[in-house]
């Protein structure tokens, strides 16, 4: 009996400290967002943080993009050639790239790069009272430290995109071109022929989506990290995990909602 009311315990306290997470997430995301739109606005904290996004985070995104082009053109390849069928190979690196890799890829760097960075710069000003400081001195810290990144980072991301796509595109050019021996014409006439406007739009609106998640979820364990070094640790660590499980889980909603037969 005691083992019972044990376990029941167990799973009364993950339950509630689970439904006490999601609350105050999604009151952090609103908060977030309402002052997105509230001014005054921080221009300059937001143009700072639009090029630690977006041009910093250029080569990343465009050595993961130019390669990961390059071995899907050569894997498809030598799939596509048991059964004769190379001459998909332009169609199936285009629609690849900009519907699927560049925005989940990009995602995935940017969270790595720019979300571990947000909650290691708001943990630490947490933990170090900065905060503090600046509700003294009647600075909203939503307003001045989260709303800027959440804009920045929905803003920033797709531009990101559009380029991983023309990188990722081109990596399978180079190899098909160089290495398989296809024609140029050929390929290029195949790329754009086969490529959609629905293809790019909805790697764009998921990159949107990933862009914001990645500073959610830095701002979030930056803003509530406690413990010292080790807890702003421990806030990067989750910011990181949390926003590529994010990533994963809205790439599939989104491809439902774009491609559902």
């Amino acid at each position: 009996m005691k083992y019972i009311f044990f376990i029941l315990q167990l799973i009364g306290h993950t339950v509630l400290t689970s439904i006490q997470t999601i609350g105050r997430l999604v009151v952090f995301m609103l908060t977030g967002l309402y002052y997105c739109f509230i001014p005054p606005f921080y221009f300059r904290h937001l143009s700072k943080q639009m090029i630690e996004i977006g041009f910093y985070s250029l080569p990343v995104v465009g050595l993961t993009a130019i390669f990961t082009g390059m071995v899907l053109a050569l894997q498809s390849y030598t799939g596509f050639a048991r059964f004769s069928a190379e001459a998909a190979i332009p169609n199936v690196v285009v629609i690849s790239i900009t519907r699927e890799l560049g925005p989940v890829l990009a995602g995935l760097m940017v969270a790595g790069r720019i979300g571990a960075a947000m909650a290691a710069e708001i943990g630490t000003m947490r933990v170090t009272e900065q905060i503090d400081a600046l509700v003294t001195l009647a600075t909203n810290p939503m307003k001045y430290l989260v709303a800027p990144r959440l804009v920045a980072g929905t803003i920033m991301l797709p531009f990101l995109v559009v380029v991983a796509d023309i990188i990722g595109v081109f990596g399978g050019y180079l190899v098909s071109i160089y290495k398989l021996g296809f024609n140029p014409a050929i390929y290029i006439k195949n790329t754009i022929d086969f490529l959609q406007a629905l293809d790019v739009v909805s790697g764009l609106v998921k990159a949107a989506v990933f862009g914001f998640l990645v500073a959610l979820m830095g701002c979030y364990h930056g803003y509530y990290s406690k413990g010292g070094a080790q807890g702003v640790g421990t806030a990067t660590t989750n910011a990181v995990v949390a926003s590529s499980i994010l990533i994963l889980t809205f790439n599939y909603l989104i491809t439902e909602s774009f491609f559902a037969q």
